[in-house]
């Protein structure tokens, strides 16, 4: 048997205009090595920081407990003996898609033991019915700079069962192998996900253009952040997000990107006003930084749902970085930095002998 070898992306979400839409992979990974050749039971070992707090117990564990719902909802009542070493190098509740990851390598480790050969489409039907949100997820499957969007949920953010496909008569042996799928699904109290449930477009991202990560030293759960929204927002508002969103698309492609164009495109009056106050410093930073003033500067947005701060930039990277931890520490917020690569591959899994 072989050992497997899954590979998966940090993200940022958002991008400031795009919330809950646009994705970024970075060149910062999840690592899920498999070992199936001699082991007895399913075993968890992490290597390395970010795991603190993390559950070694297949049952709980994100990333197998993911798995185990693919393979159950394929016909496979559990998952294969196999040593599990991961080395997660996405620092965990910090807006880089710590948790969206986990779900993706779930789903890969779930296709490659099980040789379901899933679709990248069907992969992300998966992640969705546990992560719910298309941007970090999909960024993280297939890399790059990627919008996405949910067919229509209900109003407690399900995916509603009469998105599922009819169970008609089919005249080929997938459809009737999803039928099958779905008897087994229902006897096991299973949701099996509805095909289709995202979709989702790679845009181009210029190769001139690196991200910036500044990273505060504490963790900020996304349920919180989204707590701190409004119910409802001002027609204004949401037109001053698509405008800029809808520029933000091209702006980034060019392969000589304007700073002030894409600045200017990375407003948000949708959800960072409502968060500034839950990281120390952002209000500053988003009210002072500017091309003019901070050289290679591109643009600076809050990081998924934070508190990660996430500038664009062409150059000077490392004194970007400088200038915000400043800032940061003005405030009493410790911080470290990456500077990372926007990544044009998404999530691997290679078999090794």
């Amino acid at each position: 048997m072989p050992t497997y070898v899954i590979n998966v992306p940090a993200t940022s979400a958002n991008i400031g205009p795009g919330f809950d839409v646009m994705g970024l992979s970075l060149s910062l990974y999840l690592t899920v090595t498999a070992d199936t050749s001699a082991a007895a039971s399913v075993t968890i070992a992490y290597e390395g920081a970010n795991s603190e707090g993390l559950s070694c117990d297949p049952k709980t564990n994100l990333i197998t407990s993911t798995a185990l719902y693919v393979l159950q909802c394929n016909g496979i009542q559990g998952l294969p003996a196999c040593a599990l070493r991961i080395n997660n190098r996405i620092p965990l509740g910090r807006g880089l898609g710590s948790s969206g990851a986990a779900v993706v390598a779930g789903v890969l480790l779930a296709d490659a033991v099980g040789a379901l050969h899933l679709s990248r489409q069907r992969m992300l039907d998966y992640c969705l019915m546990i992560e719910h949100h298309p941007d970090n997820v999909a960024a993280a499957l297939v890399g790059g700079f990627v919008a996405s969007y949910l067919i229509d949920v209900d109003r407690s953010g399900n995916i509603p069962a009469s998105e599922a496909p009819a169970n008609i008569a089919g005249s080929t042996p997938d459809e009737q192998r999803e039928r099958e799928l779905r008897a087994l699904a229902a006897d096991a109290s299973l949701t099996l996900p509805p095909e289709n449930i995202g979709h989702f477009v790679q845009l181009e991202c210029s190769s001139a253009i690196r991200a910036v990560a500044v990273i505060p030293q504490f963790e900020l759960a996304t349920s919180k952040a989204r707590a701190a929204l409004p119910a409802t927002y001002e027609t204004r508002d949401v037109v001053f997000n698509l405008q800029r969103l809808a520029v933000l698309t091209t702006a980034l492609g060019r392969e000589h990107p304007d700073p002030w164009l894409i600045f200017r495109a990375m407003e948000d009056r949708v959800h960072q006003p409502y968060r500034m106050h839950l990281v120390p410093g952002l209000p500053e930073i988003l009210a002072s930084f500017n091309p003019d003033n901070t050289p290679g500067l591109l643009g600076i947005c809050l990081s998924g749902a934070g508190p990660t701060i996430l500038a664009l930039a062409v150059s000077d990277f490392d004194a970007i970085a400088a200038k915000l931890r400043a800032v940061l520490a003005r405030h009493d917020v410790d911080s470290k930095y990456q500077v990372l690569d926007i990544v044009s591959e998404g999530a691997t899994c290679e078999a090794q002998p």
